[in-house]
């Protein structure tokens, strides 16, 4: 009776199920997962925020496909303030209720169905969802650490073919925290030139940047076709306030076709309502107040957890912060030499044991040293059995000074612990 693409899998995990039986005995709570700023102690400025949704020009029925040109030009005044964008056309915006429908969108405009968008690794499941309603699939592209979050380019040009019509990129990334850098921003241009490809970047976290100077958002590039997705969810800290908006950028020709028929999708919906576009200037506004607040709750609770790390640990410390509002630790000195060597063993190939073991050193919160150490052992034992090779092309030599060069970095990984 139902699609294919709703077979999702709709029972309850066993987290959401004992925190259910928890809260119905009436036991306190102390949630350390809330992302719900309206219910995390911040202030917010009630008043003007409801008066600007009382405006009497909402009694009048305008449907303007993009978006009402004044809420449109409140989002490139933002881009100017915020980012120093300052020729930013408000025509290049498609307003829309979510980022989610934001890519809803554009994947309809990019994509046919069976069609591919290379997603990063890890990232937001969310991608998965959106994907499957629209008959697109997903293919992963790896970002890996090794000496910050960096974007695997090698692997994610063999992830191109014939059906890919995109690459996404999270802009700073969910969960990882890193941002594109200038010269990743660089080459993913050419690989999108190369392979007649967009580029899609989420950029809701882009203005929690602490620490740092402002990043640049993807809006200002022209190189290639861009898609730049934002919204007051984040922004503003107002996920309740339905407003975000896609901006297409690029070479001239190519973002007047895109916006055409995206005015075209847009205008099926319809599905911005008046009073919110006349209330999108002061929401914008809010902005300023509320991104302080965050910051700074951030930052005191940030000082706090290395306090007590390094309490309990010397060799805990901080990985440096090119991140928003995520942050990881690690054990210092534990995986840098070890996947120094591991590395080259992961640009063989992505199917045997190193890629699975750099995974687990990188993508595990949960860092364990004692585990790591027997999937180091187990790597080197296939290595010498070679049973794991794509091709016979390494030396015997080479093999057995990787070998070496490995059991020194885990003598001395065992040494630290």
């Amino acid at each position: 009776m139902f699609s294919d693409r709703t077979n999702w899998k709709l029972t309850r995990n066993r987290l959401t199920e004992t925190l259910e039986e928890v809260r119905s005995s009436g036991a306190r709570v102390l949630d350390l997962t809330i992302s719900n700023p309206t219910r995390a102690g911040l202030r917010y400025d009630n008043t003007q925020i409801l008066q600007s949704l009382a405006s009497p020009q909402s009694m009048d029925y305008d449907p303007q496909p993009k978006g009402l040109p004044g809420a449109r030009a409140a989002v490139a005044e933002y881009y100017q303030a915020a980012h120093g964008i300052h020729n930013l056309d408000p025509d290049q915006l498609i307003l829309t209720t979510s980022t989610s429908e934001g890519y809803s969108f554009v994947f309809r405009l990019l994509c046919n169905p069976g069609d591919e968008l290379l997603v990063p690794k890890p990232s937001y499941p969310l991608f998965e969802f959106l994907a499957d309603l629209e008959d697109v699939k997903l293919v992963p592209y790896p970002l890996i650490y090794d000496h910050g979050w960096q974007m695997d380019f090698p692997s994610l040009q063999q992830a191109v073919t014939e059906h890919t019509r995109g690459i996404v990129v999270v802009h700073p990334n969910n969960p990882t925290g890193s941002f594109v850098q200038s010269h990743e921003l660089e080459s993913l241009n050419g690989l999108c030139r190369e392979h007649a490809l967009a580029l899609v970047a989420d950029e809701v976290f882009l203005d929690y940047a602490h620490g740092l100077a402002p990043r640049q958002s993807f809006a200002a590039n022209s190189d290639v076709l861009t898609f730049t997705l934002s919204g007051v969810s984040k922004i503003s800290a107002l996920p309740q306030m339905k407003v975000a908006w896609i901006v297409t950028s690029g070479p001239a020709a190519v973002v007047q076709a895109a916006q055409s028929r995206l005015e075209v999708i847009a205008d099926t919906y319809l599905s911005m309502n008046a009073p919110i576009q006349w209330a999108t200037p002061t929401l914008l506004e809010h902005r300023k107040s509320i991104q302080q607040q965050l910051l700074t709750r951030v930052l005191v609770n940030l000082k706090e957890l290395d306090r007590q790390l390094a309490a309990q640990h010397p060799m805990t410390q901080a990985i440096e912060h090119r991140r928003g509002l995520r942050l990881r630790h690690r054990i210092a000195g534990v995986q840098a030499q070890v996947h120094q060597h591991l590395l080259q063993l992961v640009r063989v190939g992505q199917r045997h044991p190193a890629f699975v073991l750099r995974r687990r050193f990188q993508f595990q919160d949960d860092f364990d040293a004692q585990a790591a150490l027997h999937e180091i052992a187990r790597v080197l034992q296939q290595l010498r059995q070679r049973s794991w090779m794509p091709h016979q092309r390494w030396l015997a030599s080479e093999r057995q000074e990787l070998a070496r060069q490995i059991r020194g970095s885990v003598g001395k990984l065992h040494d630290s612990l």
